[in-house]
């Protein structure tokens, strides 16, 4: 790669936009964001971050657009992307004329299976996938507070078109440039096996907070059966991702439960999103657990559960009843 290296960021909300400030810190970074509710507020502003971290800073990026159709044909080494998957399909159809043979993409969303599509569409490309433990919002347009929440698992998701040396390099120079932007981050070798985790945490406190309305410290106290009734829950999903070949250690859904108790009133996106009045990352989450459990003959009663009634609420949101 030449020294500078371009990058491209798809989705500019809270996340989006702490990545935007850690990969703009990096000298070699030629940063391009797309943007939409806070484009004008980006364009005319610039960002804005105080982090518990990192302090306070501002900056603007290189280019800020609001489609990569903009832009057809230029070259980027590397698409982050921390839109929500929403449309995990159709979502990556604007990317399409900014996108070669030689483009890496990093998937940083929450959920399982994410990449397939990716790769369905991409099949050429590398795509590094990637676990996201950091906490922000967006108050305000180009507004952003980060807590001391930071942390970003990044592997490879193999292509069988591409040599094991090309895709390690490209993982290199990526991650190069998270240590430039002084953020944390590891690599384990098995990067499904973090994705599973993660999710595990998701199923249960993202959608326990949305359909209780409570902030996961009130749910847990709610009533003597509500921490059994939440490793019941983990318990299901830890055994649609062992019987998916991902080796989930025991003991995870004791220590996920031990962590939420140190949190105190935590509250979750996907809360948040429905409070809001936006569609919310169900398939992802739990949609996709709930086919591969069915699919591999799990039993997950509350898991399916959970799941028919997110629908329902989903539809309600958006609208569609």
């Amino acid at each position: 790669m030449a020294d500078s290296i371009e990058v491209l960021l798809y989705g500019l909300g809270a996340i989006g936009s702490f990545y935007a400030f850690i990969l703009n810190r990096c000298d070699r970074v030629r940063l391009t964001v797309v943007a939409r509710s806070n484009y004008d507020a980006v364009v005319k502003d610039g960002i804005s971050i105080d982090s518990k971290n990192h302090g306070q800073h501002w900056f603007r990026p290189d280019h800020v657009i609001r489609s990569p159709s903009e832009i057809t044909g230029k070259h980027f080494d590397f698409i982050v992307c921390t839109h929500k998957a929403i449309d995990p399909v159709g979502a990556l159809i604007p990317l399409d004329p900014v996108v070669d043979k030689e483009t890496t993409f990093v998937v940083l969303q929450n959920g399982v299976g994410n990449e397939d599509p990716f790769r369905e569409r991409f099949p050429h490309c590398t795509i590094i996938s990637g676990v996201v433990w950091v906490g922000a919002s967006q108050p305000n347009p180009g507004i952003i507070f980060h807590t001391s929440s930071e942390n970003t698992d990044l592997g490879l998701f193999p292509n069988p078109l591409l040599t094991a040396e090309t895709e390690t390099e490209r993982l290199q120079t990526f991650t190069s440039l998270f240590s430039a932007g002084g953020t944390t981050f590891t690599t384990p070798a098995n990067i499904q096996l973090h994705r599973w985790e993660k999710v595990i945490w998701n199923v249960a406190w993202n959608a326990i907070t949305t359909l209780t309305c409570q902030d996961v410290q009130s749910w847990l106290e709610s009533s003597p059966d509500a921490i059994s009734w939440t490793r019941r829950l983990m318990e299901e999903v830890i055994a649609v991702a062992r019987a998916c070949g991902v080796p989930i250690r025991d003991g995870l859904a004791e220590d996920l439960l031990e962590r939420a108790g140190k949190l105190g009133k935590l509250r979750t996106s996907m809360q948040t999103d429905r409070e809001c009045g936006r569609a919310m990352e169900i398939e992802v989450i739990l949609g996709v657990p709930v086919k591969r459990g069915r699919e591999r003959g799990v039993e997950i009663p509350l898991l399916e559960s959970l799941y028919v009634l997110l629908l329902a609420v989903n539809r309600q949101v958006l609208g569609t009843t």
